[in-house]
């Protein structure tokens, strides 16, 4: 849309529209002390090509991952993204609905958002899907409060290996709705202590919360933890990494009641760190209380088929005293990306990128741990991501890589205080010779 400015008298105009008779009017509850009371101080005007120049020149300064190879996860992966996957999402009738607000009036984004629910349904084994939430850290805030909902209780139980930002996130939305939430200490073990689970849960908890995989990259005890919180009346919500469930266990059949996650995963570029898919799905009995959009599908009077929003309006989250969620959209752009990922995919394309990151990570995992001065920081079962101990510390091992194009991993100690711990992932795209090549480099470090 081109920009299309107003002349002096189109100014005058509205102001006497609104009553008014000088700009000024109307900013005068901003402190005369804070106003901008000189022209912008800009540059001289470039030409397009210039700008084309400059814009091309600051983009440089970026470190890519055309250039750099990438050990770096932690909710934010370096999947191979098929080129038809942006070839499609650029048409039009996508590309300019980030979120369509008028839903109803257009059946293909409808469709595209009943697809991608029935996708996230056949990945958990759960009963019904959203059409998307913000990311994977709301999407987790929202299964608290809907938990609470359920539950009438306002206590919540969250596992100290779920993703420190996802946890930060469900204490911001906590904050003024007089919810307890506990945690439990699960770094030093790798995996959250069934024990110390079963003796935190009473009849005031509303949910028991785990990631699976963890943010360490290890596999949780889900099925005995979904038996703890349900024997309490409390909920099981799982975060997961959606890629996972191409070869692990779906939610669903080991008793969660609601499933969360992110489908960056599923062809949305890393861009930074967003924006990104949140993924929700729910059991047929908490359905109506789950947030956001929902999609179905129909037949109209002529017998047709059609698609709807159901079950839920939009107004109903808008009303205070009804809302169960302040959420009434979905990132549609995002969600559009992972449905058509992974119908380009299929079951056995997506069984076959897990199972190449499962493998190349545990193969990656063996090699740095024969490095003298270095080991595994667990001996439990992980995906595609693990935590080393390092022999100096981890944030020197990252700094002095960065310049040799490669991005070694996260250092763990700004968030659990540990500064020879080093999260490190691999996806289907690394490949051998890189990998050993990351492992000669670590070999300098002593």
């Amino acid at each position: 849309m081109p920009f299309i400015a107003n002349t002096d008298e189109q100014r005058r105009e509205m102001l006497r529209a609104i009553g008014v008779e000088r700009f000024e009017e109307l900013i005068d509850n901003i402190p005369e002390r804070i106003r901008l009371n000189r022209p912008l101080q800009l540059p001289p005007a470039l030409s397009q090509f210039e700008v084309a120049d400059h814009l091309a020149e600051l983009a440089a300064k970026n470190k890519n991952l055309h250039e750099y190879v990438s050990f770096l996860g932690a909710g934010a992966y370096d999947h191979y993204i098929p080129s038809a996957v942006n070839h499609i999402l650029l048409r039009p009738e996508f590309y300019t609905s980030y979120t369509p607000y008028q839903a109803e009036v257009s059946q293909g984004n409808l469709q595209v958002i009943y697809e991608y629910q029935s996708m996230i349904c056949e990945l958990t084994g759960m009963f019904a899907a959203n059409a998307s939430m913000y990311d994977g850290g709301s999407a987790l805030a929202e299964a608290v409060l809907m938990a609470r909902g359920a539950t009438g209780r306002n206590t919540v139980l969250l596992s100290e290996a779920i993703h420190p930002f996802y946890r930060t996130i469900v204490e911001t939305y906590s904050r003024n709705i007089q919810v307890e939430l506990r945690q439990i200490p699960a770094y030093a073990d790798g995996i959250t202590p069934v024990a110390a689970m079963r003796e935190a849960v009473d009849d005031s908890v509303a949910a028991v919360v785990v990631q699976h995989p963890n943010f360490l990259g290890n596999l949780e005890n889900v099925n005995e933890m979904a038996k703890i919180a349900h024997q309490a009346g409390a909920l099981f919500i799982v975060s997961v990494d959606p890629l996972s469930l191409a070869v692990l266990e779906p939610p669903g059949r080991y008793g969660a009641d609601i499933v969360v996650g992110d489908a960056q995963c599923f062809g949305n570029a890393l861009s930074y760190g967003g924006p990104y898919v949140g993924i929700f799905a729910t059991t047929e009995k908490l359905l109506r209380r789950m947030p956001g959009r929902i999609a179905g599908a129909t037949v109209d009077r002529r017998g047709n088929r059609g698609f709807v929003l159901t079950l839920q309006t939009r107004e109903q989250h808008i009303r205070r005293e009804k809302a169960t969620s302040n959420i009434c959209t979905n990132q549609a752009l995002n969600a559009t990306a992972a449905t058509i990922y992974l119908a380009l995919m299929g079951k056995e394309g997506l069984k076959e990128v897990a199972y190449q990151s499962l493998q190349k990570a545990h193969y990656l995992a063996d090699q740095i741990q024969a490095l003298p001065g270095y080991s595994l920081a667990y001996s439990v079962p992980f995906f595609k991501e693990f935590v080393v101990k390092t022999p100096v510390p981890a944030q020197h091992i990252t700094d002095a890589l960065l310049q040799e194009r490669i991005f070694a991993g996260l250092p763990l100690n700004s968030y659990y205080g540990d500064e020879h711990a080093l999260l490190i992932a691999v996806t289907e795209k690394r490949t051998r010779d890189e990998m050993d090549r990351f492992v000669e480099r670590l070999s300098k470090f002593e």
